[in-house]
């Protein structure tokens, strides 16, 4: 099990494949694997590491305050620290935020940039999203539990719970069989995502980047 010392913290990564590095940043509560059903495709092209954020997976939890900034900062000191010297980023929601931070604050360190469901500051409608989510984790006293029954319904259509709900329980089990983030841990990370403001850096970013993001209207 693969672990480096960077930015003070110690941080549990994992790869595989070939090919130039590709560094996947996970979401929030998330550990590495949350790219496992990703990760096959991307490693016939590309080295892939899948690190754990400081406060999630097998990675250090110290206290906080954790910020974006300094998500960031711990990837920068993490490339370096497994000497890879530039690298593609890939990130989805709380990881695209981190991936433009890391882009805006050390470019020499990103190749390019590929930004999944993320946004540059965080309004009153997401701030109210996540406190609902930091309540839910709260009354239920469980991260995982939080995520199946608060996040999923975010992620995966009315329809689709209707017509696989096989799959929407393997996805329940598979969150349920990754370690859990402790409680403590995750209200320091949703908060970085409350507090999450790149606006003034955005002019900063110079690699090529690529933006994806949903139709929220249905």
């Amino acid at each position: 099990m693969p672990t480096v010392r960077a930015n003070g913290v110690n941080l549990y990564y994992e790869s595989t494949g070939q090919g130039e590095p590709l560094m996947l940043i996970p979401y929030l509560a998330a550990d590495q694997a949350c790219y496992a059903f990703q990760v096959a495709d991307y490693a016939k092209r590309f080295t892939c590491i899948m690190v754990d954020l400081r406060g999630a997976g097998q990675s250090d939890k110290p206290r906080g305050p954790y910020s974006t900034e300094l998500f960031a900062d711990d990837i920068a000191a993490f490339l370096q620290a497994i000497n890879v010297e530039k690298a593609h980023i890939a990130g989805l929601s709380l990881g695209a935020a981190v991936g433009m931070q890391l882009a805006a604050k050390h470019p020499e360190k990103v190749r390019s940039l590929s930004l999944h469901s993320s946004w540059p500051k965080t309004d009153l409608f997401l701030e109210t999203a996540v406190q609902g989510w930091q309540v839910m984790a709260k009354g239920l006293g469980s991260v995982p539990e939080m995520i199946i029954l608060g996040i999923f319904p975010w992620c995966f259509t009315p329809g689709l719970y209707a017509a696989k709900p096989d799959y929407i329980k393997s996805l329940a089990d598979f969150v349920r069989s990754r370690p859990a983030q402790p409680l403590e841990a995750f209200m320091l990370s949703s908060e970085a995502v409350i507090n999450h403001d790149a606006s003034s850096e955005l002019s900063r970013i110079k690699a090529p980047t690529q933006i994806t993001f949903a139709d929220s209207t249905w």
